[in-house]
C-alpha cells in the first residue's frame, strides 16, 4: 500500500476545524476505502456476469444488488475526500496502489470460490473503514465517521450473507 501523502486540490483555504495534516490523512484514508470499494465493485460485477451452476438465478441476483450497492457508495466516498480539500483517485493505477484488495481472478472462479473471495473483500474493507475510526474521531470529522460507519454496516452484513452460503 502507498504511504503516498493525499494530493490537496489548489484553492481558497479551507477553515472546517480540521487541521490540514489530518484532512490529508482522513483523505488518504478514504482514498484507500475508495479504492477498496471500487474494486470489490468491478470484482463482484465480474462475477455477476460469469457464474455458472446450479446456483446461477440466485447468485446472479445476488451478484447485482452487491455491485448496484458498491456503485452507489463509490461517489460519496469520492465526494467526502473532496470535501476535505484533496483530490480523489479515480484510475486503475491508482486504485491498484491503494486498495488492501486483490484485483478479481484472471479466470472466473467456481461459484462457490467467487462468494468466498467476495465474503473476504467484504470484510477487507471493513477492516479498512473501521482502520479510519481513531483519526477521524481524534478530528472530531463526524461525516467521515458516519459514512464510514454506513459501509461497515453494509460489508459487515454482506459479508456475513455470504459467509452463510458457505456453511455446511
Amino acid at each position: 500500500m502507498s504511504k503516498k501523502k493525499a494530493a490537496a486540490t489548489p484553492g481558497p483555504a479551507i477553515n472546517i476545524g480540521i487541521s490540514d495534516k489530518d484532512r490529508g490523512a482522513i483523505a488518504l484514508g478514504l482514498s484507500k476505502l475508495l479504492a477498496d470499494t471500487y474494486t470489490l465493485y468491478l470484482t463482484t460485477h465480474n462475477f455477476h456476469w460469469n457464474v455458472t451452476g446450479p446456483m446461477f438465478n440466485s447468485l446472479h441476483a445476488m451478484f447485482m444488488a452487491q455491485y448496484t450497492e458498491l456503485w452507489n457508495a463509490v461517489d460519496p466516498i469520492a465526494e467526502r475526500i473532496r470535501s476535505l480539500g484533496h483530490a480523489a483517485p479515480g484510475s486503475y493505477a491508482q486504485f491498484a496502489k491503494l486498495s488492501s484488495l486483490p484485483d478479481a481472478p484472471t479466470e472466473p472462479p467456481k461459484a462457490l470460490e467467487m462468494v468466498r473471495i467476495l465474503m473476504e473483500g467484504h470484510e477487507g474493507a471493513a477492516r479498512t473503514a473501521r482502520s479510519l475510526f481513531p483519526l477521524v474521531d481524534k478530528a472530531s470529522d463526524e461525516p467521515s465517521a458516519d459514512l464510514l460507519t454506513q459501509r461497515l454496516t453494509v460489508h459487515e452484513q454482506t459479508a456475513w450473507m455470504l459467509r452463510s452460503l458457505l456453511e455446511d
